[in-house]
């Protein structure tokens, strides 16, 4: 089985980088808004999600992440953030929000996989490697 996962970013060119990188080891899903989220969300189950703070709309990223962790579907569901704000009170903030790792950009693939990759085996024991 290859886990879905959820790229909630709102910059075409990064959503088509992280697409293009991600098949490897994803069945790769993209939004960049709440709307989008929201209609992705009643199509599909994901496993996984990658969640940018900036988004298009009137919710960010971290509210999504708070959303998603009162969900009884995704409470335990992996989530990283991959963010360009990277103050120190950003990534408090994501943390507080619910996600599992934080991640500044610019970030290497190497990096990113490899958080995505243990993120997900510590939520479900499934290695991906």
């Amino acid at each position: 089985m290859i886990p879905k996962i959820l790229v909630v970013e709102d910059d075409f060119e990064n959503q088509r980088l992280l697409q293009m990188f991600l098949k490897r080891k994803f069945e790769v899903y993209v939004c960049d808004s709440e709307e989008s989220f929201y209609e992705k969300l009643s199509e599909h189950k994901f496993d996984i999600f990658l969640m940018d703070i900036a988004l298009r709309g009137n919710k960010d990223g971290l509210q999504l992440t708070q959303e998603l962790r009162k969900m009884d579907e995704y409470k335990n569901a992996p989530i990283i953030c991959i963010s360009a704000h990277v103050f120190p009170k950003d990534k408090a903030n994501a943390y507080n929000a619910g996600v599992d790792d934080f991640l500044a950009r610019p970030v290497y693939n190497g990096d990113l996989l490899n958080s995505l990759t243990r993120v997900y085996k510590e939520k479900t024991g499934i290695d991906l490697n």
